[in-house]
């Protein structure tokens, strides 16, 4: 389960976004920033899930669609897209989600353990399930999820 915390009993929380229909949750403090979609320059040759890179401010970020890292249909991007700019430990990383929703505040008891999934690869970056009233969120390491993605580039 979730243990990166000094006191077990503390609140956390998740910066919320949806991703096909489903509401997914990772940790504020990977947040750097957040920002409408803008189209990266494209990195030729590079896996299906890279968009490109941006420059923000002087640094050359990667920018991950989720959607087809995740293994999701793609879907053209509208107004709500957003790239969610997560400062990770190989760096800065831009992840493309389709709609941010809010921060929730979460206690170690609404925290539900995942199930083990034979051979798959989302037993890695699958922490827990946040479950707030009748809301539910995924709860994801974004370092574990975007870290396969970046170390090729």
């Amino acid at each position: 389960m979730i243990t990166n915390t000094s006191d077990t009993d503390a609140p956390r929380q998740w910066l919320s976004f949806r991703m096909d229909g489903e509401e997914y949750g990772i940790d504020v403090l990977q947040v750097q920033e957040i920002h409408t979609y803008q189209a990266p320059t494209p990195l030729y040759n590079a896996p299906d899930y890279v968009n490109g890179v941006l420059d923000l401010r002087g640094e050359v970020v990667p920018v991950i669609d989720l959607r087809s890292k995740l293994g999701l249909q793609r879907r053209d991007y509208d107004e709500s897209t957003v790239t969610i700019m997560l400062r990770l430990a190989r760096g800065l990383v831009g992840m493309v989600v389709d709609s941010v929703t809010d921060v929730v505040t979460l206690l170690p008891q609404q925290l539900r353990t995942m199930p083990v999934l034979s051979d798959s690869a989302a037993n890695d970056y699958l922490l827990a399930m946040g479950v707030q009233d009748e809301r539910a969120l995924i709860l994801v390491d974004a370092g574990r999820l975007m870290d396969g993605a970046v170390a090729g580039l």
